[in-house]
């Protein structure tokens, strides 16, 4: 299969962003977008290390964050809290943070690739790629930052959080978690408009 970002720059696209989240699935903890413009595929840079974050190990995720900021020539990475989540919906708080991502890359990007499903209300146009993640390097990229900066975040809430184990299943549904749920409830990080968080409050 050619890579999506090699077809668009034949045809005269350039800034090909690529867009992916992290935390969609959780039940604590903020929603993280990001958005990446890499250098095309004939400008000789290695772009061998941008590829799906959950193919790789936690460590080979940090040190690739670091290289595809590193050769990026535009990103952005939006975090959306809980409650934003719960006042306005997962799906509407995912595409308007996505719309986000893109509107503050600069350069701006001329064409965007997102994994699974379309953007709508960009200005540039955008193609959804079917597992988008493994087999565009652009959205590749963008699952790295914004997988590696979610990951953190939950890591640092885990110091504030001790009772959660939020260092470990990061804010997903998970046997431990249920029973930590629980046993001390939800707290203000939880995503209430869940079922299984509003089950408990």
């Amino acid at each position: 299969m050619i890579a999506p970002e090699i077809s668009l720059e034949g045809i005269g696209f350039s800034r090909i962003a690529g867009v992916d989240e992290a935390g969609r699935g959780a039940c604590a903890g903020p929603l993280i977008i990001a958005a990446v413009i890499l250098p095309r595929s004939d400008s000789g840079v290695d772009l061998s290390s941008c590829v799906d974050s959950k193919s790789i190990s936690e460590a080979e995720r940090e040190r690739r964050f670091e290289r595809v900021k590193e050769v990026a020539i535009a990103y952005s990475i939006i975090e959306v809290p809980a409650p934003e989540i719960d006042e306005v919906g997962l799906h509407t708080s995912n595409l308007a943070g996505m719309r986000r991502a893109v509107s503050t890359l600069a350069p701006a990007a001329d064409y965007v690739l997102t994994d699974g499903y379309a953007i709508d209300g960009l200005t540039v146009p955008n193609l959804a790629v079917w597992k988008g993640d493994s087999v565009s390097r652009t959205i590749g990229a963008a699952s790295i930052l914004a997988k590696v900066t979610r990951d953190r975040i939950m890591r640092e809430l885990a110091e504030e959080f001790p009772e959660y184990g939020l260092e470990i299943h990061k804010g997903y549904v998970t046997a431990a978690h249920k029973s930590a749920l629980l046993a001390h409830g939800p707290s203000k990080i939880h995503r209430f408009s869940f079922a299984n968080i509003a089950a408990l409050a």
